[in-house]
């Protein structure tokens, strides 16, 4: 199988997997837009189809007339370059389009996108293509977690799919010794990677050891019992203010009842498994529990070097570093230098993927980010200490 034909199958096997994650949903449910960080249903199907319209069906495929010409406004996320836009609190706000017109046009989009590569390719723009076919990927995780958001916090907590398994059970706990030297950081190959892990180069670490496992839930209900959320020796000042403003006394989605903790998963309610890795959790958060460990988070740096000497892939964990650039790094031209660059502040990194991740779409050098009280992704923690 070509270049071509590879694509071409990934790209309709991507845009059939977006649907099937939709599948379980009820009408009413892909209009909800409980708090700013959470899109509707409907908007990432639109979303993820306006991309392709814009990025590729308008510049590259004769004649390509748009499903509709106010989608751009309508779908459109935050590329500045390219136009106004709905503003992203009001997603939730689109009674129209309807439902039914966001799939005809997914249809009318996918339908076009298969002409063009079938019958126009062009290496110019495969690279594209890949950014869009990875774009949709990540959406594809989003769809996940958003939609757990909207239905974890309706009242009737109801079931998305009773078959979806989020617990992951940790083993023993050992630490692995990583002596000091300087490490190669950064993609390394030639196959898909985002801007934001490029270039490659070198750093120089300190030695330190590394947790193979991930914290878990028992570990956190000790934290939570010895006051963990009460103690502000232990938070950073913007992370004690956001504890004592919002109450927050335990993970997302956790709550009490008959004096046992449950938690609310994809699969409906479930009780707390002791040694299942604790999930939904903020870097605030984090940071205060591995201050009451007596330890620490380790740096992206740290986690890449060392990543390869435990598994990982169950939940993004959250790293003691900044979101910032790459020694020489440079903002792809035009509008897709606005995908990863323009948000390198006010940022913590995470790294490995979660089980919501995409087939294929996570790597070693895969940089997420997010604002540190964030916590509705299948966010974790592992430990570190310097040695």
């Amino acid at each position: 199988m070509n270049v071509q034909q590879n694509l071409l199958s990934i790209f309709c096997d991507t845009r059939k997997h977006t649907l099937q994650i939709c599948a379980p949903l009820e009408i009413e449910d892909y209009v909800v837009q409980p708090i700013v960080d959470v899109s509707p249903p409907k908007w990432h199907l639109g979303h993820t189809t306006w991309f392709f319209e814009e990025f590729l069906l308008d510049p590259y495929l004769p004649n390509y007339k748009r499903f509709h010409e106010q989608f751009a406004y309508v779908f459109n996320s935050y590329y500045e370059s390219i136009g106004k836009r709905v503003v992203r609190t009001d997603r939730g706000n689109l009674s129209r389009p309807s439902v039914k017109k966001v799939h005809e046009y997914r249809e009318y989009v996918t339908h076009h996108m298969i002409q063009l590569i079938e019958h126009h390719w062009d290496e110019s723009w495969k690279d594209v293509l890949e950014i869009g076919i990875h774009h949709e990927k990540q959406h594809q995780e989003l769809l996940l977690t958003d939609i757990k958001y909207i239905l974890g916090n309706n009242p009737l907590l109801p079931v998305y799919d009773p078959a979806f398994k989020e617990d992951h059970l940790s083993t023993v706990q050992e630490w692995i010794d990583i002596p000091d030297g300087i490490y190669e950081i950064g993609h390394s190959d030639h196959s898909f990677c985002y801007d934001n892990e490029l270039p490659r180069h070198r750093v120089f670490l300190e030695p330190y050891r590394i947790s193979n496992q991930l914290v878990t839930n028992d570990e956190w209900i000790d934290f939570i019992n010895d006051g963990g959320y009460s103690n502000a020796l232990l938070w950073h000042t913007e992370g004690w203010d956001w504890v004592q403003k919002n109450s927050i006394n335990a993970p997302m989605y956790w709550f009490k009842k008959d004096g046992s903790w449950f938690h609310y998963q994809l699969s409906g309610s479930q009780p707390i498994h002791p040694k299942a890795v604790v999930t939904h959790i903020s870097y605030y958060e984090a940071f205060a529990f591995a201050q009451w460990k007596g330890l620490r988070l380790p740096t992206e740096f740290e986690w890449e070097a060392a990543q390869s000497k435990f598994k990982w892939g169950k939940r993004w964990e959250w790293t003691e570093s900044a979101y910032l650039p790459y020694p020489n790094y440079s903002k792809p031209d035009g509008a897709l230098g606005e995908y990863n660059g323009k948000f390198m502040v006010n940022q913590k990194v995470l790294r490995g993927s979660s089980i919501a991740t995409a087939s294929n779409h996570a790597r070693p050098s895969y940089r997420n980010f997010f604002h540190p009280p964030l916590r509705w992704q299948f966010t974790g923690l592992r430990l570190a200490q310097s040695i």
